[in-house]
């Protein structure tokens, strides 16, 4: 019944996204974009753990991202293979501007809780989560 309830809650939040936040991003554009941010000139490889993706949701997702010029691809040259990510200007201004919708969104889906409540559902799902990840690890 877990899979169930979390799917209820997957549909709801993406239809409460694109109604707060809108369809400028999807949850995995808007992941990965909070990543480079977070983390500029990551190598694409190492980027799909930090925004939570699979690598062949990566692929696509960079590469929308890319087409867009919301992100752009840099080699360095002292390695030829590698690809580092980076926001441009105009992926930085929209991702501010999807990141403030979304701690709106935010808001509004833990209204009711106190702090010490949403701590623990944190804590909890998170731990949920490494469980079922290391389920499906090879």
């Amino acid at each position: 019944m877990p899979g169930y309830v979390i799917r209820r809650l997957n549909q709801a939040y993406a239809a409460a996204w694109l109604r707060y936040v809108g369809p400028d991003l999807t949850g995995p554009q808007f992941a990965v974009m909070l990543a480079i941010k977070l983390h500029p000139g990551v190598e694409q490889g190492s980027l799909a753990k930090a925004a939570a993706l699979d690598r062949s949701t990566m692929v696509g997702v960079v590469k929308r991202l890319e087409t867009r010029e919301l992100i752009v691809r840099v080699q360095p040259p002292e390695d030829g293979r590698k690809r580092l990510l980076h926001l441009t200007d105009e992926g930085a201004e929209l991702l501010d501007e999807v990141n403030s919708k979304a701690r709106h969104l935010d808001t509004l889906l833990l209204d009711g809780m106190d702090p010490v409540a949403q701590a623990s559902m944190w804590r909890r799902l998170n731990e949920r989560a490494d469980l079922w990840e290391s389920l499906t690890d090879e």
